[in-house]
């Protein structure tokens, strides 16, 4: 079921690595110390792609199951996704120091492109039945 998928999975990988790279050496150019973040720029990453990659699993497998209800279930799978951020996301709110404002402005900025890619994703497969 996976096997013509595995390049999607290769690219959100990809694409996840190359962002983080990015992401960081922007923060070390600009000289932003990382260590008064309350989560990690590789915590965030490893988390929106773990949930990005659980998102492309299960669309997937409802996808072979019924495809009419791939966009209900993405839209499902969204809304846990963002539930899941804002507990993950609470602390940063929480705090008032100086850097807080760019901590949120990088958390947000993940969040939504990680949802650009899981929107790409969806499209993606649901195209997939009209060229079939």
């Amino acid at each position: 079921m996976f096997t013509n998928h595995y390049f999607s999975f290769a690219r959100l990988a990809l694409f996840s690595v190359v962002l983080f790279v990015i992401h960081y050496f922007v923060f070390e150019w600009l000289e932003i110390d990382l260590s008064t973040f309350h989560y990690s720029l590789g915590f965030l990453y490893f988390l929106f792609f773990g949930l990005s990659l659980l998102v492309l699993i299960a669309l997937l497998l409802v996808k072979k199951k019924s495809y009419e209800q791939v966009g209900m279930s993405f839209l499902l799978l969204t809304s846990c996704k963002m539930l899941v951020a804002y507990v993950i996301l609470r602390p940063i709110l929480a705090k008032n120091d100086e850097n807080v404002a760019l901590e949120k402005m990088s958390f947000f900025m993940i969040f939504i492109l990680y949802l650009i890619i899981d929107t790409y994703i969806t499209i993606r497969i649901l195209n997939e039945k009209q060229q079939n």
